[in-house]
């Protein structure tokens, strides 16, 4: 049964190509997302991190798909251990100086849905945090500094 995707969509306050910057470059995406290795905006690179709550977490697994500069950032998702595979889209729009993002995450119900860690809501709620918060701040906060 597939259902319809998780899509997460705000303005933030900072150009495309700032925002672009803080999901593609190794650096900065570990001052706001995810400690990762390394990471490379290019379809195949496969990269890995660790995430999920104090008590439990879970080692993600993701292959870069698809690779538009400033426009279209697409990567697999997928669990260690766990069957499932599901799709993640970063969109970015121009609105002056102002960039619309939006995260489109698809195949939520390829993965188990008996424990509850992988529920709807605990993505919703995740992702919300995680670009209306978290990327919000880390790139409103350097906007405001490049304007110094």
């Amino acid at each position: 049964m597939k259902t319809e995707p998780l899509v997460i969509e705000r303005v933030l306050n900072a150009p495309v190509e700032q925002v672009w910057q803080a999901i593609t470059d190794p650096k900065k995406i570990r001052e706001w997302y995810f400690a990762m290795e390394d990471f490379k905006p290019e379809p195949g690179f496969e990269f890995r991190f660790t995430g999920g709550k104090d008590e439990k977490t879970f080692l993600h697994i993701c292959r870069v798909t698809e690779v538009i500069p400033n426009r279209k950032l697409r990567h697999t998702w997928s669990y260690q251990g766990y069957p499932g595979l599901s799709h993640v889209t970063m969109e970015l729009f121009a609105e002056g100086n102002k960039t619309r993002f939006r995260l489109t995450h698809e195949g939520l119900e390829t993965f188990p849905q008996d424990t509850g860690d992988f529920a709807r809501e605990n993505f919703h709620a995740g992702w919300t945090q995680i670009i209306g918060t978290t990327l919000r701040e880390y790139v409103e906060g350097k906007s405001a500094e490049a304007h110094k």
